[in-house]
Order: structure tokens, then C-alpha cells, then sequence
């Protein structure tokens, strides 16, 4: 977990340095190079029939809704101070919570709601509503927590049937594709090192979804997973050096108030799927 969040934090850092860089073209690279990580899942026996699967609907709107999280997340990230975007980034069980109502037709309790409620006003907090041009960009990152959340839920269903390496593979494919539909609107040729950072953006992506996935498949949950909030520090750590951006008061305070209502949501889920272990059990 800790290289996973190392890996997104670089490549959080690689985006917001790339704003010379048309959107479209570090889309492109970001799906194009996270492909190479893949390649080494697929079996063998499924090279000749790699994209064969009887739920295309549901991997489609999964890729959509990845898609525009993505482009989200980039917009914010180029206009918006780092640890801004990361805190705000952190609502996500918060949405997930809320679609899983919807979706999933799950039961949600008092305090997985008292939860969702501590998080929205932390959210508040952080962007300061109000009528001033910069916060309309705060809406991205809220969006990016939204098509992160359907993600989520897309994925867990997904999961059933399709292998890991299929679901992360037509992602990435899909935003190669999308990149590659922007080259009209112009890009810019990158010199040497660009090329090297901008290729970074994908491959790190696609290491980090997988050290991810594994750091949940060999480790308990509740052990890894709060590591995620190391991101935070190194948001702040590094938008200070590069960038001189000193985050508010109001950030930290809305931060502080996202990542307790997701320790909140993640700890009772955690709860309920060790009673329903045990209920089946007796």
C-alpha cells in the first residue's frame, strides 16, 4: 500500500507539472503506457481472445465513468493547490456509501450516515462556497469522487465474473482511445525528459493499481488502508516545494473532517462483513 501511494502521489505531482501539455495528450499517454503493466496478467491461453466477455454494458460504463473521473481529477489538479485536491479526493467512501443505496440496494445505518453527514461538511469546509471564479473548480475533484465511487461499485460486480487484469485493461484502452480522438485540437511535441515524465504518468498509474490490488490480496485491510492518508502529507510536503502552496486552516480542518468520516464508513464496513462471517457460520 505504501509504494501504491507513493506511486499516485508522483504521478498527482507529473499531471500538475504537465499543464503546458494539452489534457488530451496526457490522457493519451497515461492509458497507452498503464497498458504495459497489464500485459503481463493476461494468460496465455487468453492472448488470441484477450477482450472476450459477456458483460460488455457494465465494463462500458465503468470505463466512462473512470474516464470522466480522470479528466476530472487532471483539471483539478492543474488548477487547484495539492493537498486541496488530495483532501477533497478522500470523500470518496462518502459517494460510495450513498451509491450502494442506489445500486446495490444496500442498508445503510445511523452511523455510516452520521458519517456521510461529518464528510459533506468537511467537503464545505474545504472548497468555501461562495461566487468567486476559483470555486468553480472545486467541483472537479467532487465529480472525480462520484465516477470513482461507480467505479467502485462497477467493479465490485464485475469481479464476480471478470478477471482483474480484463477491467483494468479496457480502461485503459478506453483512454487511449479518447486521448487519441484530441490530436486534431493540437499537441505538443515533448523534448526527451518530457517524454520520460509524461510516459511516467501511465506507467506509474498502472504499477500502483496493481501493488494496490495486491497490498488488499496478502494484507489485512484494516492494516493497510489508512496508509492511503500518507498521500495528504505528501500533497502538502510537495505542493510547499514546488509549488510555495500552504494550505488553509479550512483545508486541514475539512480534511481532517473527510478522512474521519472515511475511517467511520470503512471500520463499520468492515464490522458488518465480520457479523455476517459469523452469522454464516453459525
Amino acid at each position: 500500500m505504501f509504494i501504491s501511494v507513493c506511486a499516485f502521489s508522483l504521478m498527482d505531482l507529473i499531471v500538475k507539472w504537465s499543464e503546458q501539455y494539452p489534457l488530451g495528450e496526457v490522457l493519451f499517454f497515461r492509458g497507452f503506457f498503464g497498458i504495459m503493466p497489464l500485459l503481463f496478467l493476461i494468460p496465455p491461453e487468453r492472448f488470441k481472445n484477450f477482450y472476450y466477455t459477456k458483460r460488455a454494458g457494465l465494463h462500458f460504463l465503468r470505463c466512462i465513468s473512470g474516464l470522466i473521473a480522470l479528466i476530472s481529477i487532471f483539471i483539478a489538479l492543474r488548477s487547484l493547490p495539492l493537498a486541496t485536491v488530495v483532501s477533497i479526493t478522500f470523500a470518496a467512501p462518502i459517494f460510495t456509501t450513498i451509491l450502494s443505496i442506489i445500486f446495490l440496494s444496500e442498508k445503510v445505518g445511523f452511523y455510516r450516515w452520521l458519517a456521510v453527514l461529518v464528510g459533506f461538511i468537511g467537503i464545505i469546509i474545504i472548497s468555501e462556497p461562495g461566487f468567486s471564479s476559483l470555486n468553480f473548480y472545486y467541483i472537479y475533484p467532487i465529480i472525480f469522487c462520484l465516477g470513482l465511487s461507480y467505479v467502485a461499485i462497477a467493479i465490485r460486480q464485475l469481479s464476480k465474473t471478470e478477471p482483474v487484469w480484463l477491467i483494468s485493461l479496457n480502461f485503459s484502452i478506453l483512454i487511449t482511445l479518447a486521448g487519441i480522438t484530441t490530436i486534431p485540437f493540437g499537441w505538443i511535441m515533448p523534448s526527451i525528459k518530457d517524454l520520460f515524465l509524461l510516459s511516467s504518468v501511465g506507467i506509474l498509474g498502472g504499477f500502483a493499481n496493481l501493488w494496490l490490488s495486491q497490498s488488499y490480496k496478502y494484507s489485512e485491510v484494516s492494516l493497510v488502508s489508512p496508509l492511503k492518508y500518507l498521500a495528504l502529507i505528501f500533497g502538502i510536503f510537495f505542493g510547499y516545494i514546488i509549488w510555495n502552496e500552504i494550505p488553509t486552516m479550512k483545508t486541514l480542518l475539512g480534511a481532517s473532517l473527510v478522512i474521519i468520516s472515511s475511517i467511520i464508513i470503512f471500520r463499520r464496513e468492515i464490522l458488518l462483513k465480520k457479523q455476517l462471517s459469523i452469522s454464516r457460520h453459525d
